[in-house]
């Protein structure tokens, strides 16, 4: 019996030792109400954690995640989002622990990748999922491998495709009502789908960068992301809060006249935006390299630009080359970069809105963005979308504050 007694005191002392109690402090520095902000505290140093509870100050429940982002077993990140009046400063009660039963909060995030299934007949039904897919440099069409050609994410706000080749390109899905939508539509949205006001592909993309594709730069124009040793796309995190893909490119030739790089590229989807967050990362020093990315210029577009970093567009074309099966869409599109890392701003051309890129290290981050005029949620003219980027772009310089 005492031995029992020894035994239990002693795991609960490893109990109460595995568990990290904070508090965190977040402040709103802008004077207009701001919803869904992203807090990220690092928590490697606190061991091996894969629970987290959080309360606010009046002790309602916050939904949060945790993120193992290198791969390693290890979660890296918590992740939860707040809301905050003008000026608010709020304080959260965070509990860290290696309980093994993570706790459940309703997905507002979705990411898939799926292999085709010949034996399935509907084309918004295949099931052969994966979560990674790598391809040596010389497969012959890694584009048509996976069922939606690339590895696809949402909040309830967007729908983003990656095509799963040298181009890379960044494709759009538009909807009517903010709801997720591509677990069920695999973005093929069916006939009957269609009349239940589910969204759709809205952009053809070409060979242009669609919504901030990152590419090369030879001195006159952009580069497919060719040759490389091989391709890879890896789902990170499937949410409930943010989904991070990541798009990896071992041994690209990104330079003819330098030796090879890595590159990965990093996609950040939170709920409850339409913004996605872009971070490059490269195995070395690549400040003597120079880069492009932009956005497409859609059809007969509207061209924006503070000559700051941000620059966007507003046009209405067709989503596919076989205008018989679609109507003409009306998209806003838009990317915002940090001054440090733009060399130049390209003239528009007919394909593209682009920037030459430079990297004072080995990596960068910036944020695309977009809309859809069928969205009940979103912005009906040019002016609109335009007047809202500058709101938020304001937004990005003036993050919330966090202190722990």
């Amino acid at each position: 019996m005492r031995k029992n007694l020894l035994l239990f005191a002693l795991l609960s002392a490893m109990s109460l030792q595995a568990q990290q109690k904070m508090n965190v402090e977040v402040s709103n520095p802008m004077e207009k109400a701001r919803t869904d902000q992203p807090v990220i505290i690092p928590i490697s140093q606190f061991g091996e954690i894969t629970q987290a509870l959080i309360h606010d100050a009046n002790g309602k429940e916050i939904p949060c995640q945790l993120d193992d982002l290198d791969q390693d077993g290890m979660n890296d990140e918590l992740c939860f989002l707040v809301d905050l009046q003008p000026l608010e400063k709020a304080t959260y009660t965070i509990k860290l622990s290696d309980n093994k039963q993570p706790l459940w909060y309703k997905p507002r995030v979705y990411a898939e990748m799926v292999m085709r299934n010949d034996k399935v007949k509907e084309k918004n039904k295949h099931n052969n999922f994966i979560e990674s897919i790598t391809a040596r440099g010389d497969c012959a069409n890694p584009y048509n491998l996976q069922h939606h050609h690339g590895v696809c994410f949402e909040s309830e706000l967007n729908g983003i495709r990656i095509y799963f080749d040298k181009r890379q390109t960044i494709d759009l899905y538009g909807k009517f009502h903010q709801r997720l939508e591509l677990q069920e539509t695999q973005f093929y949205t069916s006939k009957e789908q269609k009349e239940q006001n589910y969204g759709d592909d809205v952009l053809w993309v070409g060979n242009t960068f669609g919504l901030g594709a990152f590419r090369g730069w030879n001195g006159i124009e952009p580069t497919m992301i060719d040759p490389v040793v091989s391709r890879t796309q890896r789902i990170i995190s499937y949410g409930p809060l943010r989904t991070i893909v990541e798009i990896e490119d071992k041994g690209w030739k990104a330079d003819p006249n330098k030796a090879p790089v890595t590159m990965t590229l990093r996609y950040t989807q939170y709920a409850g935006h339409r913004d996605t967050d872009v971070d490059v990362f490269f195995n070395r020093n690549v400040s003597d390299y120079r880069f492009s990315t932009g956005i497409i210029n859609v059809k007969d577009s509207e061209e924006f630009s503070d000559q700051e970093g941000l620059r966007a567009c507003w046009g209405t074309d067709w989503p596919s080359t076989d205008t018989a099966k679609w109507n003409r869409e009306t998209v806003g599109l838009a990317i915002c970069l940090q001054t440090k890392n733009i060399e130049s701003e390209e003239y528009a051309n007919n394909d593209n809105y682009a920037f030459v890129v430079k990297m004072p290290n080995n990596h960068m981050q910036y944020k695309i963005c977009y809309t859809s005029a069928n969205e009940e949620f979103g912005f009906r003219t040019a002016r609109q979308w335009f007047d809202w980027l500058v709101e938020w772009k304001q937004e990005l310089q003036l993050p919330v504050d966090v202190k722990y």
